[in-house]
């Protein structure tokens, strides 16, 4: 106790963030991956400079982890060593030049408090890089507003290392800038956007060969019709997120704050500027609360230097803090040990997919829509798997892996729904596993993929009418080494998709065989569905589809609007 008495503020953060830090060692190695963990894990099994999704920087998170520990822990690993380094480093921007022992328990307590940092402390997502390299960017924003010198070289590091981390670093970059316009007039500035544009030319390079895919989900597929729902619930995860005993004083404190320079401006700018961004996305569809986590950074100022100013503030602040920081150790708690038996993402994951193993007995796995599932299935079964991207719902990682190729001709275990099937005479199983989820499944004696089936058409106008008949002149072109059969198990349909869940498939008269490694010519007529929404932004394509099975696209569709 006299050796923390005699510690100065500084050592004071370390040592709690160190704390913090060993419990999420301990959390991270003794909880159960989340969905989009293995999603990430199976990134790392191939590095590369981009993902569907994400920018790599997960990724190379997870493989490096690998190298020092296997199972959960590996996968987990720096991201639990960034947090305290970006929480230390925040901690260094906005401490009072004379701070206290006192100012350095209140700095602990909020960040400790808050909810969103609790959970992205340890998970393996992006959320964690993005913090990190936010944190290098606003020392580094700092510098450069101080005119420091070669700071913009700083500058254009870490806005690089925050696309490399997530894409929604931009908004970080945007919103510091809105807040300091005169930093637009040096030239300075342009010079750190070249350096960030000459290190995010291996990025782009990849986005280039595979077709902007990150950019047209992030920009384009993403979004969906309107619904209510979507911003009642980014309103609520916003009182909930950040601790909601502290929202009423982060209004306050964001009422009552001056900040004395373009620094402290930008950090108060934040959080209004991302809140405020993300529920104008709501109207467009769900917004997930992570996606304003750094916010964070701009609310933890507010209420810090808000609360060493008063006193009452203070001690609510301190109060509460405490309170919460005990029932998020219960939660803690409850994800390694699961006590009350919940069944949740992070609980059962080892029972329920061995059982999928040894319904699978050597056979491979083929995932319907689920992409995360089927990452776990390999994560802790080590099994062969692939996941269908699904029309239905959207394309992912999995669509640039060939595991399907591999599969070929064997015996394949189908990952299906009783939806799907109909009246089908197609012989489904299904069991409830150990996590309350119904696995069904169909066994394929010959699994025959056709997903890279390229069909290409010609003649479709930009803008059609409902029952309008189209004539287009279509093109086949089979890259397997087996034939492909359209017309008898494997159907023809026309897709017209809008947003992420907005589908209408329509069957097409087409009956041929294509030969490996054969182009086909035909011309087939289509007809625009009856009870087709109007409206643009429909993409219409071709794609060859099972019964019992998922299918996306077979070929790149086309942007059409249905008058």
């Amino acid at each position: 106790m006299n050796i923390y008495r005699r510690m100065g503020a500084d050592a004071v953060v370390m040592l709690w963030l160190g704390v913090w830090w060993v419990c999420n060692l301990f959390q991270a190695g003794c909880s159960e991956l989340a969905n989009d963990e293995a999603y990430y894990w199976m990134f790392a099994e191939n590095l590369a400079w981009g993902y569907f999704d994400h920018p790599p920087f997960t990724a190379l998170l997870v493989w490096l982890g690998g190298l020092f520990s296997g199972g959960e822990l590996g996968v987990r690993l720096f991201f639990t060593l960034l947090q305290p380094l970006y929480l230390y480093l925040f901690w260094t921007l906005i401490r009072p030049r004379e701070a206290s022992r006192r100012d350095a328990q209140l700095y602990c307590v909020i960040t400790a408090a808050t909810l969103m940092l609790q959970l992205y402390g340890f998970i393996a997502v992006p959320d964690g890089p993005l913090m990190m390299t936010a944190a290098l960017f606003l020392v580094a924003f700092k510098w450069f507003l101080e005119r420091r010198a070669w700071s913009w070289l700083g500058l254009g590091v870490a806005m690089a290392l925050m696309a490399y981390a997530k894409y929604h670093g931009a908004l970080v970059v945007l919103f510091c800038l809105a807040a300091n316009p005169r930093a637009f007039l040096r030239p300075q500035l342009y010079l750190a956007g070249l350096v960030t544009g000459v290190l995010l030319v291996p990025h782009l390079m990849w986005q280039y060969d595979h077709d902007w895919a990150s950019f047209v989900y992030h920009l384009s597929a993403r979004n969906s019709q309107f619904k209510p729902g979507y911003v009642t619930d980014f309103v609520a995860n916003m009182l909930v997120v950040f601790n909601p005993l502290y929202v009423p004083f982060y209004v306050q404190a964001w009422r009552k704050t001056r900040p004395q320079d373009g620094f402290f401006r930008a950090l108060k700018l934040l959080p209004v500027a991302f809140i405020g961004f993300f529920l104008m996305s709501a109207f467009r569809g769900y917004v997930q609360p992570q996606w304003v986590i750094v916010a964070v950074f701009g609310l933890v100022y507010l209420l810090f230097d808000y609360a060493r100013r008063h006193a009452r503030t203070r001690c609510y602040v301190m109060c509460a803090g405490g309170v919460v920081i005990l029932l998020l150790v219960v939660v803690r708690l409850e994800m390694v040990f699961n006590p009350l038996g919940l069944r949740f993402e992070v609980f059962d994951n080892p029972e329920s997919y061995g059982r999928i193993a040894r319904i699978a007995d050597g056979r491979p796995v083929i995932f319907r829509d689920h992409y995360a599932l089927a990452a776990k299935y390999r994560f802790y079964t080590g099994g062969e798997t692939f996941c269908q991207p699904n029309v239905y719902y959207r394309t992912h990682q999995w669509q640039f892996r060939d595991d399907d190729r591999r599969f070929a001709g064997r015996e394949a275990v189908i990952v299906t729904s009783h939806s799907s099937l109909g009246d089908s005479t197609l012989h489904a199983r299904s069991e409830v596993l150990a996590n309350g989820r119904e696995f069904v499944w169909l066994t394929d004696p010959c699994f025959t993929p056709v997903r890279e089936v390229d069909i290409r058409f010609e003649g479709m106008p930009d803008r059609v009418r409902r029952g309008e008949r189209l004539t287009l002149d279509v093109t086949l072109d089979n890259p397997y080494d087996h034939a492909v059969e359209v017309g008898r198990e494997v159907m023809a349909v026309m897709t017209w998709k809008r947003g992420r869940f907005y589908v209408v498939e329509t069957p097409v008269e087409m009956s041929l065989v294509v030969a490996p490694h054969e182009c086909r010519r035909l011309k087939v007529e289509v007809t625009v569905p009856d009870d087709l929404e109007t409206g643009e932004g429909f993409d219409a394509g071709f794609a060859l589809t099972r019964r019992g099975y998922v299918n996306w696209f077979n070929g790149k569709p086309h942007r059409v609007e249905v008058l």
